[in-house]
């Protein structure tokens, strides 16, 4: 599974787990990711940087600055994964 895939369900996993069904909501609202019924049924669309530092976005202008933190311990396991150049400023510590 692509790494961007793996961080974008792992984001959207830790904010439902926050919020509830509403997260799940608001990821479908995101231009460039494609969801089926579950977070696993996930496919992004186009610059993933991008689609990924939009999905972080949307869960910050529903929920406030606390859901960037939720987004950086979702991906805390991976990001190391990913060349720094290519990982959300907004996950950046």
């Amino acid at each position: 599974m692509d790494i961007y895939v793996q961080m974008a369900s792992k984001i959207i996993k830790a904010q439902q787990d926050v919020v509830g069904p509403v997260a799940f909501e608001q990821a479908k609202r995101v231009d460039g990711v494609k969801l089926g019924n579950t977070h696993e049924e996930l496919k992004i669309d186009g610059d993933k940087k991008v689609v990924l530092e939009l999905l972080i976005k949307q869960y910050e202008g529903m929920f406030g600055r606390a859901s960037i933190e939720v987004c950086k311990n979702a991906v805390r396991g991976i990001i190391n994964n990913v060349p720094k150049d290519q990982v959300p400023q907004l996950l950046v510590s």
